[in-house]
């Protein structure tokens, strides 16, 4: 190869350095322009057909945080285009929230248009015909691809790529099923039906097939193989991968995991505000996941990640076991003033009691609680602590340097872990701590 055609060679790669990072500005503006306005059409159509008095309270606040965890991932995905545009997680952020976005305002027109003029035009069946399957190609992007890319934006190894081809097969197979259907149903109340002009005659109901069971299945397997890579990542991970990683953790963990907990709660004890909390703890999720992945991926304030995980298992642990102390007390209280009075009625003494109980016991109990979690999660913050506990009082004593010296240095590495340490002295300093004349 020529000099001439080398250099030809870096000046198209520097070329295109620097045009990506305009190219992915102008992206991240579209994205977000793109978002506000597909979610405020979406808005406007859906309540010109059922209007707002209509709607319950409860139905509103779980809209209102749907739509901003997804807001959530449009405008942190636009972000992280703009400042990491060789990174595919923002890319597959602001997909996700787009198409959302999009293709809930192309349904939202369907509905509109059958309730106003009932033969719908072109534009509506392909709205319909869209929100009839797009949902499990965003769902194999927010819980596949993401985590598995999660968090620079390759796979851990090629063995986890035919886990990831595996997870798209199920979740295409499905998508076409719905788009290959021949009644497109669009609407809750009320609900319409529309007719697929690309629709497989007889493909009215394609979840009653065996084989979407099959595709549904291939998809759960998908889906379980990114949590099985987020976990080995994290196992093997060190430092800020560690951090980035904990941060992903964390929201999917403590959001998650409470809403699948409140949601087999409600289904087994049937109350049904159980559901309702479920759903808004989901929810909660979803504004927060986006969040945490954007500060894990710029790396911004990723140390805070250890006091916010501590934090939460200490007031978490906290919480119920006040409501545990706070409940006893009162079902105690009321059992033995029946028992020994013979009243139905019980009076307020047991709330008062089980209240300055709660206020006696939570400062001790913090601390009990806070030592324990040190000791059991964060052990080696524990150890740097008690170090420097003891060597600060040994400082109080001592005034020969020499002595001191190796100490020093030895505190320094075991709570600080850095990977160089040096000693230095005033000029003019000895050993014991005299100046020099």
């Amino acid at each position: 190869m020529t000099e001439t055609t080398k250099e030809q060679k870096r000046a198209v790669g520097g070329q295109e350095r620097r045009l990506l990072p305009v190219v992915a500005r102008v992206v991240g503006w579209l994205i977000i322009s793109l978002y506000v306005v597909s979610d405020l059409a979406n808005y406007l159509l859906t309540y010109s057909v059922v209007p707002w008095s209509n709607v319950s309270l409860l139905d509103h606040v779980e809209g209102l945080i749907g739509d901003l965890g997804f807001a959530a991932f449009a405008l942190v995905g636009a972000l992280l285009v703009t400042r990491r545009p060789s990174n595919p997680i923002g890319w597959i952020m602001a997909s996700i929230g787009l198409m959302v976005a999009v293709f809930n305002s192309g349904n939202a027109y369907a509905i509109y248009i059958m309730a106003t003029h009932s033969r719908p035009g072109a534009l509506a069946v392909f709205g319909a015909w869209a929100g009839n399957w797009y949902w499990f190609v965003m769902l194999s992007l927010a819980l596949i691809y993401l985590p598995m890319l999660f968090p620079d934006g390759r796979l851990l190894s090629r063995r986890w790529l035919p886990v990831a081809i595996i997870g798209g097969i199920g979740a295409l197979g499905v998508a076409l099923l719905g788009a290959l259907a021949d009644t497109l149903v669009v609407g809750g109340a009320p609900r319409f039906k529309i007719d697929n002009p690309i629709g497989i005659e007889g493909l009215a109901a394609p979840w009653n097939l065996p084989v979407f069971v099959v595709f549904e299945i291939i998809f759960a397997v998908g889906v379980g193989g990114a949590a099985a890579s987020v976990i080995v990542r994290l196992r093997r991970s060190r430092d800020v991968e560690r951090r980035q990683l904990k941060w992903f953790a964390y929201v999917t963990a403590l959001f998650f995991g409470s809403a699948m907990l409140t949601g087999v709660a409600s289904d087994v004890s049937g109350v049904g505000w159980l559901g309702n909390v479920s759903f808004v703890t989901s929810m909660t999720g979803l504004v927060c996941l986006p969040i945490a992945v954007g500060i894990a991926v710029l790396k911004y304030r990723l140390y805070d990640i250890d006091i916010i995980i501590n934090r939460t298992l200490v007031y978490g642990s906290l919480t119920l076991m006040l409501l545990l102390v706070y409940f006893g007390g009162v079902t105690t209280t009321q059992a033995l003033f029946r028992t020994l009075t013979g009243q139905q009625q019980q009076p307020q003494l047991a709330v008062v009691v089980s209240t300055l109980a709660i206020a006696a016991l939570f400062s001790p109990l913090r601390r009990r609680i806070q030592s324990f979690i040190d000791r059991r999660f964060f052990r080696s913050k524990y150890d740097a602590r008690k170090t420097l506990e003891s060597f600060s009082a040994r400082l109080r004593d001592e005034t020969d340097l020499g002595a001191l010296d190796a100490e020093l240095v030895s505190v320094v590495r075991d709570t600080m872990q850095p990977e160089h340490v040096s000693l230095w002295l005033l000029p003019g300093t000895s050993m014991n701590g005299a100046r020099e004349e």
